[in-house]
């Protein structure tokens, strides 16, 4: 328990209230609202986070907000009234929950893209632009990108998924059909 509020740190990281306040407590049971920081209310609203509408609790986008500014955790701790553990669990839930988030919007643009192939591991580097045009071709998809722009988007996205020129863990490619392409995996 802080001796600030009242309130206990696991109540803290999980406290969902439904919209984003400037640091006011609730008046009935006297625990913070849903965002105590007003710097990070600020910050929340410039950038339209609802919390109804995001992957992200009111105290993760609090937390993120502050962070991205270039606060300590330390730091967020003495502004929210708990500790550097509970914020540390906070953020690292955060950080998980957009990269979930991220990999589901990835999926979502795959199911809507003419063209979703698999390369599967063992795979050359210098052949996946082959079959990306081949699937592009056979889908009537136009890709606006040259072999070495392919290999670059490709290798940029999922280095750790090459072994050299081998592919090591499969990986899905999409291109829309404006041309644009995503790559998902290991």
């Amino acid at each position: 328990m802080t001796e600030q509020d009242g309130v206990d740190d696991a109540d803290l990281a999980e406290s969902e209230p439904s919209e984003p306040t400037t640091g006011e407590t609730d008046e009935d049971d006297g625990t913070a609202g849903s965002v105590a920081d007003p710097d990070a209310a600020a910050i929340l609203d410039r950038a339209g986070y609802v919390a109804e509408e995001n992957v992200l609790t009111p105290r993760q986008a609090e937390v993120l907000a502050l962070r991205e500014r270039g606060l300590t955790q330390t730091e967020i701790a003495d502004r929210l009234g708990t500790s550097r553990a509970n914020v540390s669990s906070v953020e690292s839930s955060a950080r998980s929950n957009v990269e979930k988030a991220i990999a589901t919007v990835a999926v979502a643009e795959a199911l809507e893209a003419p063209v979703s192939l698999r390369i599967p591991a063992d795979t050359d580097l210098y052949d996946i632009p082959d079959r990306i045009y081949a699937a592009c071709d056979e889908a009537d998809v136009k890709v606006d990108a040259s072999t070495p722009e392919l290999i670059s988007r490709i290798t940029d996205h999922s280095d750790a998924a090459f072994d050299g020129r081998r592919l090591v863990e499969s990986l899905t490619v999409s291109v829309t059909a404006e041309g644009e392409i995503s790559v998902r995996g290991p």
